[in-house]
Parts: structure tokens; sequence; C-alpha cells
């Protein structure tokens, strides 16, 4: 049961990554989603997008950290660690 925990708050911590870059991106840029991301790797800026979407992250933690959903938080944790060696790649 803990590791499917962990596994829900990894997928929840990508997910609100994405939603958040996507925000972003429909927000403060011109492209569309799927050109932007392809626009901004091209750039180079594709690291700085997903960090930004990175935010609403803190938020999902702090949701599982009230329920008392350690397990689910310490999923989310490891997806922002693991973003944060992709956009070192990127």
């Amino acid at each position: 049961m803990k590791n499917k925990d962990i596994l829900i708050g990894f997928i929840i911590g990508l997910l609100t990554t994405g939603l958040g870059s996507f925000i972003f991106m429909y927000f403060f840029t011109d492209y569309h989603f799927i050109a932007g991301i392809q626009i901004l790797q091209s750039q180079g800026n594709l690291g700085k997008i997903i960090t930004l979407g990175c935010v609403l992250t803190l938020g999902a933690f702090g949701v599982a950290l009230k329920l008392n959903r350690e397990k689910i938080a310490q999923g989310i944790v490891f997806s922002v660690i693991a973003l944060a060696i992709l956009t070192l790649v990127i």
C-alpha cells in the first residue's frame, strides 16, 4: 500500500507540473501549448517553463500533508526531484 501511495504522489506531482506549465504558457506566452514546447525547447528555455510549472506542486504537497498523506507527499517530492534532474539535462 505504501509503494502505491508513493506512485500516486509521483503521478500527482507530474500532472500538477504539466498543468502549471500549461497555465503559464497559456497566460504569459503567445504560443499554443504543443507548438510552444517545441519552440521553447529549440530556444533552450523548456527547463525554465518546467520549473515554473512546479509552483502548483507546492499546493498539492500542502494538501497531501494537510490530509495526513505523508507517503503521497513523499511521492510528490520525488517527482520534483526527478523534474529537477530533467531540467538539468534539457
